[in-house]
Formats: C-alpha cells, structure tokens, sequence
C-alpha cells in the first residue's frame, strides 16, 4: 500500500478519480510518474486558467524569491502588495468605473464567501440570506449553509440556518432542472416581501453565481440576474456575486458579469485570482459596504501571501489587451461546434455554458461517471458535476494550445458516443 492508503484521509476525493501519481505539468499538459501525458480539461477546479507552470508567472516569482522578498505578511504593506493592487485598480476596477475596496481574506473561495455574508449580515442587520438552487459557496459552516448540494450539507454535523434557496434563473431549461428563466419565482419572492402578514421578511443578501460551475454549468439569464439586482435594491439587500470559479477571464471577460449590466455590492473571487495555483482570496466592496468593518473583525494568518501577489500579478498582464479574450471566444467556439453534435444527436445530452466553461449534461450519474474514466484512461483529465454527477465540466486552461483542446475534445466525443452507445 502507498503512503497515501495509508495515511491520508479517507476525505481525499481526486486522487479516487484519477488513481495515478502525477509527477510534472506544464501549461495543459500533466505527466504521472510512469510518464504518460493527459491533456487536462479540469485545470485544479478552474485554478489553473494560465495553465499548471505558467512561465511568465514563475519566472516573476523565482525573480522575487531570489531577491529576498517578503514571503508572508499577515495584512501588512509590501511592495508585493502594492504591485498588485495598482494593477488591479488600473486593469480591472478604473475602466469599469468601480469605486470597490479590495479585502485579501483567508487564502480560499470558501473564506471569501464567509467574509461577504457576515458584512452583508452586519451592514443590513439581517440574518437571513437568500442563496439559489443548485448553487456551490464552499464548505465551512456559513457558505455551506449556502450550498444547495445535500451531500456536501449532509458533513455539516449542525443545523445549517440563516439561509433560504430560491429556484435559479437558468438562460435556457436545462436537463432535470425547473423550466423557465425563474422571474416568476422572484416575483412571488417579491409579493411575499410586501405583504406584511406573509411572514417572509426580507434578505441580508442575495447571493449568487452567474454561472453555477460545480452546480452543472448553469447559466442564468440576463433578464433573471437583472430582476435579482432590481429585487435586491428594492427590498434594501445587498447583491453578492460568487465570481470564484469563472472569474478571471473564463467566460470570455474579466468577470462573468460584464456583459450583464449589474452592480453587485460584494464581488467573490479567488481560484485564478493567485495565477499561478498558489492560494489567494479577494473580495471587492463598494465603499459605503466597507464602511462597516472594523480593523480586524475578519482576520486570518494567510491574507493574499506575497508569492500570489506576484503571480496574481503577471496573471492581470494577460488583461491589458484584448489578445487572451479574443482566443478564449475563439477556442469557446471550437468547444462548441466539436459537442453540439452531441446534443443534436441525443435527446438525453445536453451542451451548455458560457466562454471556456462548458457542461455536457448526460443525464444520469453513472453515465458521466463512465465518460470520465474512459476520458481518463485515454490520456483526458476531466471531472463530472451537476446534481448526482450527471454533468461532464470542460473548464480547460485559457492558454490551452488548440493542438491540445482539439484532441482533448476528440477524446471526450469518441468516448461519450461509446458510452451513449452502450448504455442506450
């Protein structure tokens, strides 16, 4: 038995997915330890948007390190820091005209989701917030509570309260899920908020994703996520987007919601926001938001460590022209046309997403779980989401050579139409 039988937890979950030892990687490309390549279409969960070893990003690095550069700073000035964050305000928040401070919170997704319930808790002096079916946030107690899946609730150990789930507003009906775009649910969520005998009083907080990756690769439609907006302000809430797994360029722009005319309060990222897989959380809040905190009400020991900070860097260099979003609508394109034939073909598949995050909805568990070990045995890395796993995730790197994505899009084709053959 191998140290990892051994010793490591019976939590670990990948590792029983793809049961070899990965040794090297480089861009979208891993070798395991008997050197056989895999292209790799699930990039660390969408960590990996610039790819495993980006070069730009740990040659930067290595240059700091060897220059003697603060490693960890607990919230402290560095120029590390500093770098970073005038990066970010001249790339990402002036030409949007955001006024949004930038709070580094603990190093995961799940710490920033935290951090932005608890202001919008304390800005509103509200506890309830209102969270979407099929919706992911994280694993600690509080986005947990927030997380609609209930096999990851089912860990929790105690009540998970404070949170109420409204149907998702989906940009198309997708397989399994609730037909319509969801404006009507929100209109009754409204009506209730106005009769003061309904019982229903209003949110801290609606918190959502606009597109729900680990939830199936759901995409909300304009018209939905604009009514939440409307709803939120309305009723005095506050709007959270959850921006951590297709943020940072993965559909196409900088955030997912750029094409939506929506201002959210509280912006969530993390994931690619580190560039070159090394752990990093932010959240963006409006001012008159920030306002409410108090030096040290959410603190934690690894808030944005320097290393991220100089990867996170190099990473925004990939947004000061229009080069890398112009491949990822190119290569979104090629993902496209190489699956669409698939859900022309059966009425039991479903293609569905939004720039380079795509879900192959096969309908039942056992049929994606048989895709991605065929995928796997052929050299793909890929994972299944989506509700009892029913749905294949394409979430390759953004810098993937077409090389690469086009024979890791043969794999998955020739193998899905294997096991559509043999389970029809």
């Amino acid at each position: 038995m191998s140290v990892f039988d051994q010793r490591e937890s019976n939590i670990r979950a990948y590792c029983r997915v793809y049961p070899v030892v990965f040794d090297k990687a480089n861009n979208a490309r891993q070798t395991d330890e008997d050197g056989k390549e895999y292209i790799d279409f699930f990039a660390g969960a969408g960590v990996l948007n610039f790819g495993h070893n980006n070069e730009r990003m740990t040659n930067a690095v290595i240059e700091y390190l060897q220059s003697g550069g603060v490693i960890h700073a607990l919230d402290m000035k560095t120029t590390a820091k500093r770098k970073f964050m005038e990066r970010f305000e001249k790339i990402v928040l002036k030409p949007r005209n955001m006024s949004h401070k930038m709070q580094f919170v603990g190093p995961t997704g799940t710490n920033a989701v935290e951090a932005a319930m608890k202001l919008a808790r304390r800005v509103t002096a509200r506890q309830d917030i209102v969270a979407f079916t099929r919706g992911f946030h994280g694993m600690t107690l509080g986005s947990l509570a927030a997380t609609a899946n209930r096999y990851f609730r089912g860990a929790a150990g105690v009540p998970l309260n404070h949170v109420s789930h409204q149907p998702f507003g989906c940009e198309k009906p997708c397989l399994g899920c609730e037909a319509g775009c969801g404006v009507e649910s929100l209109e009754r969520l409204r009506g209730l908020y106005r009769d003061t005998s309904s019982g229903v009083t209003p949110p801290a907080a609606f918190l959502l994703e606009t597109v729900q990756a680990e939830g199936g690769v759901n995409v909300a439609s304009k018209e939905w996520l604009q009514a939440v907006a409307t709803l939120a302000k309305e009723v005095g809430a506050l709007l959270i987007v959850d921006d951590i797994q297709v943020g940072m360029g993965r559909t196409g722009s900088f955030f997912s919601f750029d094409d939506m005319d929506i201002d959210p309060d509280i912006i969530c990222l993390a994931k690619g926001l580190g560039g070159l897989g090394t752990p990093m959380a932010m959240n963006l809040i409006k001012p008159e938001v920030d306002e409410y905190w108090s030096p040290g009400e959410h603190t934690g020991t690894f808030r944005g460590q320097s290393i991220s900070f100089v990867a996170g860097n190099e990473a925004l260099s990939y947004f000061e022209d229009d080069d890398l979003m112009d491949e990822v609508k190119s290569k979104a394109a090629i993902m496209n046309q190489a699956l669409q034939p698939l859900d022309e073909q059966f009425t039991m598949i479903q293609v569905r997403g939004k720039g380079m995050i795509i879900g192959l909805d096969v309908s039942t568990g056992e049929r994606a779980k048989a895709i991605v070990e065929e995928c796997f045995k052929a050299g793909l890395l890929i994972a299944s989401c989506g509700t009892g796993g029913r749905v294949v995730k394409l979430i390759p790197p953004l810098t993937i050579p077409d090389e690469d994505l086009e024979k890791g899009l043969k794999i998955l084709v020739d193998t899905t139409l294997k096991v559509m053959e043999e389970t029809a």
